[in-house]
Formats: structure tokens, sequence, C-alpha cells
């Protein structure tokens, strides 16, 4: 039987529709790589919104999930800074800015290969339970 946590949209395993997101945790950063496909696409070419959201908001507060924390993100800001496009391998990445008692700062970004940022978030995520 596999844990309800498997069909998350971003990361889980059994989600037929999901992204199938794997990350790991580099110098105290968490990272994944995404390329988006035309299925993920809002105006043509250009990376849906909503999914650049997701990515932002999986690598922030996710992180904290995989350090045994159950938190959720109480606030997402995103901002737009290029177009995303699809079809073009992209590195998400995330880190812990400030603690503050059960309240998370982190700090998310997606970079194209050139090292050009497209977009950055700011999370601000509540811990719920701490599982360590």
């Amino acid at each position: 039987m596999s844990d309800e946590n498997d069909w998350c949209f971003a990361c889980g395993s059994q989600n037929p529709l999901g992204l199938h997101l794997k990350f790991q945790e580099i110098n105290d950063t968490y990272q994944t790589q995404f390329t988006g496909k035309k299925e993920h696409q809002g105006y043509a070419g250009i990376l849906h919104g909503g999914i650049i959201s997701t990515l932002l908001d999986e690598v922030t507060a996710g992180y904290l999930y995989a350090k045994g924390l159950h938190a959720l993100t109480a606030r997402l800001e995103v901002r737009y800074r290029h177009p995303t496009p699809i079809d073009q391998p992209l590195t998400v990445s995330g880190r812990i800015h400030k603690v503050k008692g059960k309240v998370y700062e982190l700090f998310g970004k997606i970079q194209l290969a050139d090292g050009t940022v497209t977009a950055e978030g700011k999370t601000t995520a509540i811990v719920l339970k701490d599982d360590k």
C-alpha cells in the first residue's frame, strides 16, 4: 500500500498526471530539475504561471517536509522576471532564509541552463508538527 503523499501533484510517484519531481539537498539548498512540455504551457512555448508557482511552492515548503517538519504554505509571492520556456531544462532551487518560532521564510528560484532567473518566490510556511 502506498503512502497517500505518493499522489502529490508535484513530487508523487503514483500520480499519473503529476510532475514527478525528484529533489536533492546540496549545501543547504533544496533543488530539482524540470523540463516543461507542451502540456505544461500557458501561451505558446511558455510555461504556465500556475506550474511555475507549483515548482516554487514545492521547492520551498517541500524542503521543510523533507527535513521532517509538517509545514503548510501560508503565503507564496511569485515574481515572474522573464518568460520561462518549455522544452528547456530548468533548475528549481529553494533555501531557508529566516526562522521565527514555527514560521519559516524561504526563497526559491527557477533558472535556465545559462543562469538566467526566470522566476523567484518567497514562501511563508507554518510548521504544524515536527516529525524529527
